[in-house]
């Protein structure tokens, strides 16, 4: 006596339809439509193979078990109900289509940040990934529609790239969590990584376009080792020009993290050279402020120097 699967009368809502899937309610709702009018439109695709003559078969179907089984449906609702269950209920209509019902869902929400507010200061920035908040000097601001992964800050405001005409931001400072290297020496990730980081940032973006013509030279103006959140690391910092534009600095600092499995952590600075980029010294002042979250004492150490900031 179980009713097939089908659209029957809402036992907890009269005024609209609900799916029978042959064995329980679901939670597909829609309005009513004419009976006789077309097939079911809303029901589950039954696949290929099962569809030769469904339009009158459903048409016929609909209509010859709606008074029957409609009683039928409400009768299993409410023993079902009374076994002490309770139907589920959802708040949205749902949306009927033409390959099956779908529940009304509101939009996908963007992925969060990898740079978030301290919860206990704001003019801090947290790397939940990595354990560790960095300070936002002045002139800096969390990122806002960035299409490079792992930011946590960026200078305020953009401009127009010098050589394609595309969106440009004067400092950027990345962070991410060396991974796909077997090394973990910071001297020798750093030393391997300033170039790629050079090319990132001016000579090709992530859709191959040059926003400053390219890299035309690169000069190594600091290097050495430096603590960072009480860790003995390393950085590299390189000067490039090029074709278009006054070029700029970039600078790959390594560490061990603090937390988890203390894999290396990779801090990627890019300062636009010239009187609009922001000062080298923020680099020290960014580097000296990094700490563990939670832990606004640490810092210092070996090789707490940063080397030359000019």
């Amino acid at each position: 006596m179980t009713p097939p699967p089908g659209w029957y009368r809402d036992p907890s809502a009269p005024h609209q339809e609900r799916w029978w899937d042959g064995a329980a309610w679901t939670e597909h709702r829609r309005a009513p439509e004419p009976v006789g009018y077309g097939p079911a439109v809303g029901a589950p695709d039954p696949g290929p193979g099962t569809r030769s003559g469904g339009r009158g078969k459903a048409v016929a179907l609909t209509a010859a078990a709606a008074v029957l089984v409609g009683a039928i449906v409400t009768g299993v609702f409410v023993l079902r109900e009374d076994d002490g269950g309770s139907p589920r209920t959802q708040t949205p209509p749902v949306t009927a289509t033409a390959t099956g019902p779908a529940p009304v869902s509101d939009p996908p929400s963007p992925a969060p940040s990898a740079s978030e507010p301290s919860a206990d200061d704001p003019s801090l920035v947290e790397d939940q990934l990595n354990g560790i908040t960095f300070p936002l000097p002045d002139g800096w601001v969390r990122p806002k529609y960035v299409a490079e992964d792992d930011v946590m800050m960026t200078t305020d405001g953009t401009y127009d790239c010098p050589a394609d005409g595309s969106v440009c931001r004067h400092g950027l400072v990345v962070s991410r969590t060396v991974t796909a290297n077997a090394e973990s020496a910071p001297k020798v990730l750093a030393q391997q990584d300033i170039e790629d980081a050079a090319d990132d940032a001016y000579d090709r973006d992530l859709i191959g376009n040059k926003p400053f013509g390219g890299i035309e030279s690169h000069q190594e103006v600091a290097s050495g080792p430096v603590a960072v959140a009480g860790r003995a690391g390393y950085y590299v910092r390189w000067r490039v020009k090029t074709a278009k534009g006054p070029g700029g600095y970039v600078q790959s600092t390594v560490f061990p993290s603090t937390v988890g499995t203390e894999s290396p952590i990779l801090v990627r600075y890019v300062f636009d050279a010239g009187e609009d980029g922001p000062p080298l010294a923020d680099m020290a002042r960014i580097t000296k402020g990094i700490r563990p979250v939670g832990d606004a004492d640490t810092g210092g150490g070996v090789g707490s120097g940063i080397g030359p900031t000019d």
